[in-house]
This record gives C-alpha cells, structure tokens and sequence, in this order.
C-alpha cells in the first residue's frame, strides 16, 4: 500500500506540529502545512498531495470555502479534501452537505487509520461521501 501524501491547513501551529508529528508516527507521510487559503492553494499545487485536511474555520477565511477551491482547482480527481474541526459534524451540518470535501472528521478523531477509512472509502469519481463515521 503506498504511503498517502498529506497537506494540513490549519490557523493553529500548535495543532499543525501535534497533527504532524500523530500522522507521521502512524505512517502517513505529511508533505506540508499551510495556514491561509492562498497558501494551500499553492501547496496543493506544488506538492499534489492525495489528501488535503482542511479547518472549517481558518481564521476570518472559511475552510468551506478552500474545499470548493481546491475541488475547482482540481477537476480532473486531485486530492481527497477531509474537513477537520474541534466542533462536530452537527455543528456544520449544511455546509458539510453542501461542500464538495470527500468527508468531515472531528478533529479529535483525527489519525491516520480514520484518514485511510475515508480514502478507501471515495466513490469511483472521488464524489463526497457523508461524515465520517
């Protein structure tokens, strides 16, 4: 099984190390971290990940809004879009079903077991599937 590239995005430096260095413990491969929506957007680009975890709340800028972004940068499949937030799936329950993201996972649940479960689990064109479970 080949080791899946992860981008992390998120305002928070304290979680983007603590998220770093879980992830890499469990065997993802993190090949960077962005803390603004322009960034993202050129680490996406640059490092093509095939995963991109995304906050819901980057700030005064929105994850959902970076999810549509990457989505729309990345037509052609790109990477699986998770987002990730302290707050629960029913806290954002529209914009989740409304985002092109392949899923949400709280961020307490966060690790790459959970991470793996939902790429396996992408439909055949990458479409969104619902919260992680």
């Amino acid at each position: 099984m080949a080791v899946l590239g992860v981008l992390i995005v998120d305002d928070n430096w304290l979680f983007l190390e603590a998220a770093r260095d879980r992830l890499e413990g469990e065997g993802l491969r993190v090949v960077g971290v962005a803390a603004t929506s322009a960034e993202a957007l050129r680490r996406a680009e640059e490092l093509r990940p095939e995963v991109v975890l995304v906050d819901v709340m980057l700030g005064s800028e929105s994850g959902f809004e970076l999810a549509r972004q990457l989505a729309a940068q990345h037509r052609d499949g790109g990477p699986a879009v998770i987002l990730i937030s302290t707050y629960s799936a029913a806290d954002f329950a529209r914009p989740i079903a409304e985002s092109p993201a392949t899923a949400f996972l709280p961020k307490q649940e966060l690790s790459a077991d959970a991470i793996r479960r939902i790429v396996d689990g992408r439909g055949p064109a990458g479409r969104p599937g619902a919260a992680a479970r």
